[in-house]
């Protein structure tokens, strides 16, 4: 992609929280809404002399991500110290991987606007999170509930050109943590955050820009947004012979725009060495092979096989299975009612809409899927119609009732008695003879007026076949 005769060179940083009961070195809980510096111990807040331990679930945890991303895993892994001061890093020094990462050369392909593209992962390392700074005015408070939370970090490569296909990358690299389990996702509690490194250069030219790193991004649309206003940035600097300086820049989402937090430190300012008070994570065989065995069918392959083996459209599939508790959810409705299409006509159209009105996730949705497999299976036995199937599933949405009951209560059972709809049916034509000699005078649109006053007539409760059938015999001339 061009901007202005450039290309932008863009590769993230994903920080993903593992979702462990405890920390990464210590027994302090992670849990999210804790009371400020609760989950706190002398191990999470750095104090003298104590020695951490490895959690070792996270390293479970770590491993399936890494074969879910395709990368190597590499057997023997080693903790770094990576120094550096900053006031909610108690410790002076975070515990990291440098240059035996755990996991390394992945990759990942996903869709942009049709097209398929695929990101190499450079490597993911394990990692402590820092604790969370609190600006009060002139002063800065310090919650070290955070601190030690236990991190994955998958680096790509500089593969993207595009803000939207790092927005999309980003978006695949959460699906895939969410169906795996390990990473709960949530970017406005900050379990997942993005860092862009962004470069231009003239189209062409082989040699990378100067790269500047966005930290701590956490919205999908912002990523889009920070870094296409950083492009725009660069190339004016570069127009302008204003220097590009390596440098991390936070974006204000108030201003939309970037601006600078501190110069961007090279590896080696970091002083990594390997971490004295731990042993190198050794990965057998044995771990590798249960964690392939544990992984779930992927977003990407589930799609695929909704399409190839439901027969549902592309588009579908790619809504469907965005979130694994829904594509489980579609799977459900699909075999109770043994019809895959009308099970996601349904899903996408009326339960989702209100599902997001409603600000709920499908985990909570009132209407369960042997419910809705129940709406479907009465529409395609004709037991009730598709208009009627519509009322039951927003009563069922308000009250949680069965179809049955609905049923009962409202007295929604379909009309399919031939005596009863060609009285409604006659009853119309005879109400309307001027729409009656248009029609068989050649205006055929006519006819979805008389089915809508049959169905007016009948409540909405006649058998839409049996109506069309019978209507298009007294309509002949």
């Amino acid at each position: 992609m061009s901007y202005r005769g450039y290309e932008a060179v863009i590769g993230l940083e994903i920080h993903a929280q593992l979702k462990t009961v405890s920390k990464i070195f210590s027994s302090d809980s992670t849990t999210f809404d804790a009371g400020d510096n609760e989950n706190t111990s002398p191990v999470s807040v750095g104090m003298p002399g104590t020695l951490p331990v490895v959690n070792a679930l996270a390293i479970e945890y770590s491993v399936k991500t890494g074969l879910a991303l395709d990368c190597q895993i590499r057997r023997k892994s080693v903790f770094a110290r990576k120094n550096y001061f900053y006031p909610d890093l108690a410790k002076g020094y975070q515990i990291s991987q440098y240059d035996l990462p755990i996991c390394e050369h992945g990759k990942i392909s996903f869709k942009v606007k049709g097209e398929e593209k695929t990101v190499s992962i450079t490597r993911a390392h394990m990692e402590e999170d820092a604790g969370k700074s609190i600006h009060f005015g002139e002063y800065t408070l310090i919650n070290y509930n955070r601190s030690g939370i236990p991190l994955l970090e998958i680096v790509s490569g500089p593969d993207m050109s595009s803000p939207a296909e790092a927005a999309e990358y980003a978006r695949t690299i959460r699906q895939i943590l969410s169906y795996l389990g390990v990473c709960d996702g949530n970017l406005e509690e900050g379990s997942l955050r993005c860092d862009c490194n962004v470069s231009v250069r003239k189209v062409g030219e082989k040699k990378l820009g100067t790269k500047v790193e966005l930290k701590n991004i956490n919205s999908f649309r912002f990523v889009e947004k920070a870094i296409e206003f950083e492009i725009e940035r660069q190339i004016d600097a570069v127009e302008n012979n204003i220097k590009i300086i390596q440098e991390t820049r936070l974006w204000d989402p108030d201003k939309n725009r970037t601006f600078s937090m501190r110069i961007k430190e090279d590896a080696q300012d970091y002083r990594y060495f390997p971490d004295p008070d731990l042993l190198p994570i050794i990965i057998t065989q044995e771990l590798i092979e249960k964690c392939r065995n544990e992984l779930p069918e992927l977003p990407s392959a589930r799609a695929k096989r909704f399409i190839s083996n439901l027969g549902l459209p592309e588009y579908d599939a790619l809504v469907l299975t965005s979130e694994r508790e829904l594509a489980d959810y579609f799977e459900d409705v699909a075999a109770r009612s043994n019809n895959p299409k009308s099970a996601s006509n349904w899903i996408m159209t009326e339960l989702l809409r209100e599902l997001n009105q409603a600000q709920k996730k499908i985990t909570d949705s009132p209407i369960k899927a042997p419910q809705l497999a129940e709406i479907i299976c009465l529409i395609s036995s004709g037991v009730i119609s598709g208009k009627i199937g519509k009322i039951i599933f927003a009563e069922m949405w308000l009250s949680g009732k069965n179809s049955e009951t609905i049923i009962k209560e409202k007295g929604l059972l379909q009309i399919s008695d031939k005596v009863v709809i060609e009285k409604i049916i006659a009853e119309v034509i005879s109400a309307n003879p001027q729409q009656v000699s248009d029609y068989r005078a050649g205006k055929i649109k006519l006819f979805g007026f008389f089915v809508g006053a049959i169905m007016k007539a009948s409540k909405g409760q006649a058998n839409p076949e049996i109506v069309n059938q019978i209507l298009t015999e007294k309509l002949k001339v």
